[in-house]
């Protein structure tokens, strides 16, 4: 549990002093002087830098591979195929966040993760991306979800509370750092020392592998068993069907606690339906680059890098705006001034489709989704107990997830197939202004603020 006052506590095995910052503190200088949050950091950092590295790998041999012409239904099966399994059993593995030691799931899934990168590299040198490498791809797309599920559950053990809201900001913008940095270093790659073939990508699934090994190391030497959480003694032992029993027993009860506390139920609720909308969005943009703004397809992986890149910086103006902002006007008006301002710029952005003004829609994008997921983790961290905070956190896994493939499946069948539709536009932007007005509403009387 978050600990508040001046004097030094232990908090499961980690010293944590001055516990009260003073009011300048909602800043990543007081938040870096904590040892514990900058070790917890480097295993996100490692390990985000390999997913770089291993999609990238993925989306090079199969995504946007100029041999195959891929389908606006197969681009959203193919990113069903990674998320919906962890969607589906996300919250039963939340229960296990709950239950086993944080620090040894932490460690454990990103050994697990190297050792399916390896035969995944080789899958993609020797043939190209089969259905073993797909398979690969699932589990280690599968395990990460529970891996970042794992570090927010965590995250309250190494940040006191006043500073949850910019560790909220800080690290999961400087993991998407990572992972632009693991995709820098591909193009960087494939235009020296590798080529743009299933060998070179095969090799940038093998560095993956090396970069998931080295974050397992950095968890395991960085933290002792207990000091991640949870609090208490791990549950264990029991026949398989009693285990089964107690994870659904705990899946009801994590709902219920989830249903009692409001707040944060309708703030997961706009985030899950945000992200809806922003599937819709992905699979348009990934539809226009390639289809509708270039012939090339050099131009158009140049023009998508484009908007990953911006997309990033949209991530980290989140992480420099959102603690001030949540401090000067409260969570409320920050989740609705978020949802808002996508639903006012969208047409004004979106409509003329041009490369330019689209790469801006995805700044705007990415700051509003970004802005209102730190507030939503800030609740969990603040208002969830500390026994059901693994629960919760996989539950708001599971709705980012389904939301997204949902909707890239609802622009599957309703895009055109270069994603030039106005309706489309239209359609989101007047879904984005109801989130506002019905978020609004439905929160009127709640005055709740967070801790910077």
């Amino acid at each position: 549990m978050p600990v508040r006052g001046t004097r030094t506590r232990t908090l499961t095995g980690v010293s944590v002093e001055s516990l009260a910052p003073p009011a300048s503190s909602g800043n990543v200088r007081h938040l870096l002087r904590r040892g514990g949050f900058r070790r917890l950091l480097a295993v996100r950092l490692t390990s985000q830098f390999g997913d770089g590295l291993f999609q990238a790998a993925l989306a090079g041999s199969v995504l946007f591979n100029p041999a195959q012409q891929t389908s606006p239904v197969k681009i959203a099966t193919g990113f069903a195929v990674l998320l919906i399994p962890f969607s589906i059993l996300g919250p039963f593995a939340g229960v296990f966040l709950d239950r086993w030691k944080r620090r040894n799931i932490i460690y454990v899934a990103n050994l697990v993760r190297a050792a399916l990168a390896l035969p995944a590299a080789f899958l993609v040198a020797a043939g190209g991306a089969g259905l073993g490498f797909f398979a690969c791809a699932l589990v280690i797309a599968a395990i990460n979800r529970f891996f970042l599920s794992g570090l927010a559950a965590a995250q309250p053990h190494v940040v006191p509370e006043p500073l949850l809201v910019t560790a909220n900001a800080t690290a999961p913008t400087m993991g998407t750092v990572a992972y632009s940095a693991g995709l820098g270093v591909t193009v960087l790659a494939l235009h020296t020392v590798l080529r743009t073939d299933n060998a070179g990508y095969g090799w940038l699934a093998a560095v993956g592998a090396v970069a998931y090994a080295t974050s397992a190391l950095i968890a395991r030497a960085s933290f002792q068993t207990d000091d991640l959480g949870p609090d208490g003694e791990a549950s264990g032992g029991g026949t398989v069907a009693a285990e089964i029993a107690v994870i659904a027993r705990g899946m009801v009860d994590g709902a219920k606690h989830l249903v009692a506390r409001r707040q944060v139920a309708t703030a997961m609720g706009v985030q899950a339906l945000c992200r809806l909308l922003y599937g819709v969005l992905t699979l348009a943009t990934l539809l226009l680059y390639s289809r509708y703004f270039y012939s090339s397809y050099d131009d158009a992986l140049t023009g998508l890098g484009q908007v990953v890149v911006v997309g990033s910086f949209g991530v980290i103006a989140a992480a420099f705006v959102t603690p001030i902002a949540t401090r000067r006007i409260g969570s409320r008006a920050w989740i609705i001034a978020m949802t808002l301002l996508v639903g006012v710029a969208l047409p004004a952005l979106a409509l003329p489709f041009k490369p330019f003004l689209l790469v801006i829609t995805t700044f705007l994008l990415n700051v509003s989704s970004q802005g209102i997921k730190i507030v939503v983790d800030t609740n969990v961290q603040t208002y969830c107990d500390e026994n059901f905070r693994g629960r919760v956190f996989s539950v708001e896994d599971t709705l980012f997830n389904m939301l997204f493939v949902i909707g890239l499946f609802i622009g599957a069948v309703t895009l055109p197939d270069n994603g030039h539709s106005t309706a489309t536009i239209a359609s989101i932007s007047a879904g984005y202004l109801l989130l506002a007005a019905g978020y609004a509403v439905v929160t009127r009387k709640s005055s709740e603020s967070l801790p910077g």
